[in-house]
């Protein structure tokens, strides 16, 4: 998944999902917390990979993952507007008001507040992007 999409949260919570994801994503998801006060949304596949890999760590380091990921974790389903029903707890927990942001970001879209992704990209610098890129062996 690619792509950055501007949007807006409706009073009810449907935010419209641009079709290309949605394309990826399939007809129905899963959306949980994400990092950095963002929103995760998986497709069916990627989310059973995710829940088995933290499934098969220890206790002692899944913990806090199965909590965070798992608890917030709701299916959702595209409706005939191409539109989902963001639940309150995770509007709340990312601050969607409004505006928001949807990017595609590889195997997963991320749903953002506009002013916190806006904010979040204003720290980014072409050095660090460098640096991570030399990390990486680009």
């Amino acid at each position: 998944m690619k792509g950055e999409y501007r949007h807006t949260l409706d009073a009810k919570g449907r935010l419209f999902i641009p079709a290309k994801l949605r394309e990826e994503l399939g007809d129905s998801f899963v959306v949980t917390k994400g990092l950095d006060q963002c929103l995760f949304l998986y497709p069916q596949a990627a989310w059973n990979a995710l829940e088995e890999k933290i499934r098969q760590l220890p206790m002692s380091k899944s913990r806090d993952l199965q909590r965070f990921f798992l608890s917030s974790a709701s299916d959702v389903s595209v409706d005939k507007q191409g539109r989902i029903v963001v639940p309150t707890v995770l509007r709340g927990y990312a601050a969607l008001d409004h505006d928001v942001t949807v990017i595609g970001v590889s195997e997963r879209a991320e749903i953002w507040d506009t002013q916190a992704w806006d904010a979040y990209n204003g720290r980014l610098d072409a050095a660090s992007i460098a640096q991570a890129m030399e990390d990486l062996g680009f």
